[in-house]
């Protein structure tokens, strides 16, 4: 019997290119539309400093593997420990007898997949020919997802705005230096909007910052940045007012934009046009018409972690990745 595989975050990030995670998430997607995937499960615990979330899935197939990725959340750790806020490990075990296969640093794969789902939506609600991007928030997640939309549409323009104007201009100033694409730091997030085909929101906010009448028909936006309950980036009049999209429908209920406009009681649950691996599925329309503005409401799926955590594994072992751990020696 093998021993466990280890993996640190740049081995992870080596072995998972942003193609193949956003290849691994939409296969992911049409799968759970098709009803090959159960629901995944989520536990989350909190402390007086910050939490941890637990995330799990079953990935069933030629081999079945069940995937928990495990994240703690404590803001306070680069001020009061040089410690990052984010940290986490996911485990994969077989899905036949429940050996850990492998265990894996969880940061790489949740930047990539979050920007790979997308990614995905954007590809299918997204007009084909968008050519401009306005991207809020600056930091680690930005860039991965101007890799990710990049790689499904033709942008040649992208407006970076951080509450930090500072972030927003080392930011495009990093990505222009690797990019052929035009990166300009914006101060006036409106203007931006207004002519922008999409709008990626990936912040801490915990208030609502893109508002309807900013928006331009046939907008898409991509609101990542609520995955907790007092997260929040997106009007609650303009969630009414769009055609809504979720990762998960309950998640977004109770966790993501959707669930401040339905607090505000300006929508309801069963309002909201489809979930993304109905569309991906085929069984839902996508974009049906350029004027319409469409919101992807991703509050983050277990089963994303999952896809991409069983692409890093079953690569390492092709390629022989050595560090392992006899936990059961």
């Amino acid at each position: 019997m093998n021993p466990t595989l280890l993996l640190s975050r740049s081995e992870v990030a080596r072995l998972l290119s942003m193609p193949e995670c956003i290849d691994a998430v939409e296969q992911m997607f049409r799968r759970l539309g098709e009803g090959k995937l159960p629901p995944p499960g989520i536990l989350g615990i909190k402390s007086k400093e910050g939490g941890l979330h637990i995330k799990a899935g079953l990935l069933p197939g030629d081999r079945d593997f069940i995937v928990a990725k495990l994240n703690t959340n404590f803001p306070r750790n680069r001020a009061g420990h040089d410690l990052p806020t984010i940290q986490g490990l996911i485990v994969v075990c077989d899905g036949a007898n429940g050996r850990p296969l492998a265990v894996m640093d969880s940061i790489d794969i949740t930047i990539k997949r979050t920007a790979a789902a997308s990614a995905v939506a954007a590809k299918y609600l997204a007009r084909p020919d968008s050519s401009v991007a306005t991207i809020c928030g600056c930091g680690q997640q930005a860039a991965a997802q101007v890799s990710a939309i990049c790689a499904v549409l033709p942008l040649r323009k992208i407006y970076a705005f951080d509450s930090d104007f500072a972030a927003a201009e080392n930011f495009a100033a990093a990505l222009t230096a690797e990019s052929s694409i035009s990166i300009e730091p914006v101060r006036d997030l409106r203007s931006a909007l207004e002519r922008s085909d999409v709008c990626v929101t990936c912040t801490t906010a915990t208030q609502f910052f893109v508002r309807r009448e900013d928006v331009g028909p046939g907008t898409f936006i991509a609101a990542v940045g609520a995955d907790d309950s007092h997260k929040q980036e997106i009007d609650p009049g303009l969630m009414a007012s769009a055609k809504v999209v979720a990762d998960s429908l309950d998640q977004s209920c109770a966790i993501g934009d959707l669930h401040h406009a339905i607090a505000a009681d300006l929508i309801r649950r069963e309002d909201v046009h489809a979930e993304l691996s109905e569309i991906v599925a085929g069984k839902k329309p996508g974009r049906t018409s350029d004027n319409e503005i469409i919101i992807f409401d991703s509050t983050g799926v277990a089963l994303e972690d999952a896809v991409a955590a069983v692409a890093v594994y079953e690569k390492a072992c092709r390629q022989g990745f050595a560090t392992r751990f006899d936990f059961v020696e």
